[in-house]
């Protein structure tokens, strides 16, 4: 039986702070430690509390739509406005805006017209790199179809429509030994049938992916 997304969840040194920023950055009401989705259905965004200070890029980041330029132009003002700020990471002139919130974590502003991430919402994608392999693992892991396989580049998305999650193809980042942003996947998920299709288990709950991500499954 396939496995479901049931949060993104990032590692924060002040959790209720990131919250407060996604919160109203996103428009999502807040319950405990999480973002609702905009629905009864989709996932949560989580933050959970870490005292390892944030030293190397994230591998996945939201990219956000964008109807207009004008409607860019206000969600960067929005982002500078909760406490986030501009990023270097040696884009150049690019149409999309670099930004990180408090911490930090990254996240991109679409130039309106992304045809791409036309219809998936404010948040168009959680974007990264990654290998083909790894994009087609979670796609036979979650079900969810592959909506772009070209060149090594990846995606899928839910059969309901909404975020994308993307793999940008090699060069891909090493495996570290901590992942900020990961999957976390409910309780009663099938382990067994996630190692079957390449994943690894390296502790209660905790396994990797292909290209060596973690992700945890809920007890």
């Amino acid at each position: 039986m396939p496995s479901s997304l049931s949060a993104i969840t990032f590692a924060a040194q002040d959790p209720q702070r990131l919250l407060g920023f996604w919160s109203g950055l996103l428009h999502r009401e807040i319950s405990g430690d999480a973002l609702l989705p905009p629905e009864d259905t989709g996932y949560l965004i989580r933050f959970l509390p870490t005292d390892r200070p944030k030293t190397v890029p994230n591998k996945g980041h939201f990219d956000l739509t964008s109807t207009s330029l004008e409607d860019q132009r206000a969600t960067v003002a929005r982002v500078l406005e909760l406490g986030g700020g501009h990023l270097d990471i040696g884009q150049g002139d690019v149409e999309h805006v670099v930004m990180a919130d408090p911490e930090g974590n990254e996240l991109c502003v679409i130039e309106p017209g992304n045809n791409f991430l036309a219809g998936t919402g404010f948040i168009g994608a959680l974007a990264g790199d990654g290998s083909e392999e790894v994009g087609h693992f979670w796609s036979a892991a979650l079900d969810w179809p592959l909506v772009w396989d070209q060149d090594e580049e990846t995606a899928i998305q839910s059969p309901h429509g909404g975020t994308k999650i993307t793999w940008g193809g090699p060069p891909v980042q090493p495996a570290t030994d901590y992942d900020r942003v990961h999957f976390e996947l409910p309780a009663g998920t099938d382990i067994d049938r996630l190692v079957a299709l390449g994943a690894k288990q390296i502790g209660p709950g905790l396994l990797t992916d292909p290209d060596g991500n973690q992700f945890t499954v809920l007890s």
